[in-house]
Formats: C-alpha cells, sequence, structure tokens
C-alpha cells in the first residue's frame, strides 16, 4: 500500500510500514524454510509413513526446535506491541507491581494492622506481588494467543503450541525487571536476604508451571468457546484473594489452613516471600504438594492443547 506526498507539484511515493504483515511475512518465511529444508533432506525413493501420534501428549520437539526463528519472532512481537503508542511505556512495568503493593500496604499494613515481624509492610506487599503478577500475567497472555495468531494459524502451518509458549519471554522479562526494583528496595530498606534465596528458583518454576498448564487450557477452550477470554480475567482476580499476595499464610486462622493449603499457589507465593525478606514458616511439605500439583496441571493443558490442536485452524 503506498501514500502519495505532493510537494511543490513533485509525487512521491512512501511505503506504509505495517508491523503485523511483516510479522506474518517473516512468519510464513520461517515456515516455508522448515518444511522447505525438511522436503529436502528426504530422498526421492525413501517412503514416509504417516503414523497418528501416539500417547496422550506427544510433543514433536524436532519440529519446535527447526520452528525456534518463529517462536523468537512470537516474543519479540509481543515484547513490541504490549506498551506501543503508550506515554509511558515500558515504565509500567515497574509502576502496576509498586502501586499495587502500596495499595496493600495500606489496605492490610495500616488499617488492618497485620503483623510484620519487623519488615517494612511495604516489601511484604511487593514480594508477594512478584509471583502474583508472574501468574496472572502468565495466564492471562497465554489464554487469547491462539486466537490473536489466527490468521497466521489458518494460513502457515507451524506447531501450535509454539503461540502460547511465545508470550512466556514477555512475562519472563516483566518479572526480570520486578526482581531488580526489589534488589533496590532491599538496598534502601538495608534488608538482607538469607540462605532461603536457594529454594526462589523452585517457586518461580511452580508458578510457571501452574500458571501455563492453566492458561493451555484457556488457550484450547478459547478457540471454540469465546467466553473464556471474559471469564479468565475475572477468575484471576477472585483468585487472587485466596493467595497469600498481601499478607503471609501465617495471618491465616489456623481452622481453615489447611483447606486453605490446598490451593497450589498459596505456598509457592509464600516461600517467595520467606526467600527474600525471611519472614514467615517455610513449609516444604506442602511446597511438594504444589510441585506435583502444578506438574500435573500443566500435562492436563497439555493434554487439551493437543487433543484440540487439529481443529484450531477450523474453527478459529
Amino acid at each position: 500500500m503506498f501514500t502519495t506526498l505532493r510537494k511543490r507539484g513533485c509525487g512521491v511515493d512512501v511505503p506504509k510500514i505495517s508491523f503485523r504483515k511483516n510479522f506474518e511475512d517473516r512468519s510464513a518465511r520461517v515456515a516455508g524454510q522448515g518444511m522447505t529444508s525438511k522436503t529436502a533432506s528426504a530422498h526421492p525413493s525413501e517412503i514416509i509413513h504417516i503414523k497418528p501420534s501416539k500417547g496422550l501428549v506427544d510433543i514433536d520437539f524436532k519440529a519446535m526446535w527447526q520452528f525456534r526463528d518463529l517462536l523468537l519472532a512470537f516474543a519479540e512481537r509481543d515484547i513490541r506491541l504490549r506498551y506501543r503508542q503508550t506515554v509511558l511505556g515500558g515504565i509500567w512495568v515497574i509502576l502496576q507491581p509498586l502501586m499495587s503493593a502500596l495499595i496493600f500496604a495500606v489496605v492490610f499494613g495500616f488499617i488492618a494492622k497485620m503483623p510484620s515481624q519487623g519488615v517494612p509492610y511495604f516489601l511484604i506487599a511487593f514480594a508477594g506481588m512478584m509471583g502474583w503478577t508472574l501468574f496472572q500475567g502468565n495466564i492471562t497472555r497465554v489464554t487469547p494467543s491462539l486466537i490473536g495468531n489466527g490468521p497466521l494459524i489458518r494460513k502457515v502451518y507451524f506447531p501450535r503450541l509454539l503461540a502460547p509458549l511465545g508470550v512466556v519471554p514477555s512475562v519472563l522479562l516483566d518479572f526480570a525487571v520486578s526482581m531488580a526494583v526489589m534488589v533496590v528496595l532491599l538496598l534502601v530498606y538495608r534488608v538482607t536476604p538469607n540462605w532461603g534465596l536457594l529454594v526462589f528458583p523452585l517457586c518461580v518454576l511452580i508458578v510457571l508451571m501452574l500458571s501455563l498448564g492453566m492458561g493451555l487450557i484457556g488457550a484450547s477452550l478459547s478457540v471454540k468457546y469465546r467466553d473464556i477470554q471474559h471469564i479468565v480475567p475475572f477468575a484471576t482476580q477472585l483468585f487472587m484473594y485466596a493467595s497469600p499476595v498481601g499478607y503471609s499464610i501465617s495471618a491465616v486462622p489456623e481452622r481453615i489452613r489447611p483447606y486453605y493449603m490446598l490451593n497450589p499457589l498459596a505456598e509457592p507465593i509464600d516461600m517467595i516471600r520467606w526467600s527474600i525478606l525471611g519472614i514467615g514458616k517455610p513449609d516444604f511439605f506442602y511446597l511438594g504438594y504444589s510441585f506435583l500439583v502444578s506438574a500435573a496441571i500443566l500435562w492436563l493443558g497439555l493434554v487439551v492443547f493437543r487433543s484440540c490442536e487439529r481443529e484450531f485452524a477450523d474453527v478459529i
């Protein structure tokens, strides 16, 4: 598409650059290269047997590796478009958890007078928001990923699992920025972490598995049932109040704590807070429970995704 600029009677043709069109062209080239290289490597006399997939979860890692450039393209596009045409841009990554932590600090620390064990309540709330924003960001971006890439899914073949996986790097980038802000806050408030930081990567892994599994289920169902896109943000908002984001698990009454700990997100978020600030009491039994539940939900998400994958191009 061209637009004509006329100045002093002269016409100049200037092309309009469409980022979406460039992305689709780039994706098509990557997919075409993957299929061309795969076809060229086959000998003319070679017999190719097409067999149905075996097992509930049969992921073609070889094909995903061949299309790894497309995964990077998805991640690059998601990072570029998220804060495009915004006044503050990437500063929102810092402002959102800071403002949420400030609200929690006022509500739970100043009004409700929750115990803080000598640690500024703003740090307690921000540490909880780190784990929650990782969970919320992953599930809310993975769920609409297939619908957002609908035109590409209808036109080009590529491993469909790359579409939801392509948003994970941007979520991890936001989490890395939150970690950098936490380091600055620790220096400002002169709080020194202890050996509990060794558990921090495991807690992050549990949150990632849980959110990715739930996101894959939501993405698979939202292709056919568009109501899922409206249900997921509302459900995650309710889920936040059932998780120790603005308070520690120690504030939960003893009589209902066993039921509260059935939430697989409860212990990882509280352990993230404990690993950084050293407040609360770690419970490795419930951390193991959260790991097993998160792994099961991730496996279930892959099963649902693979079972619905054949209908994506037709229904979307």
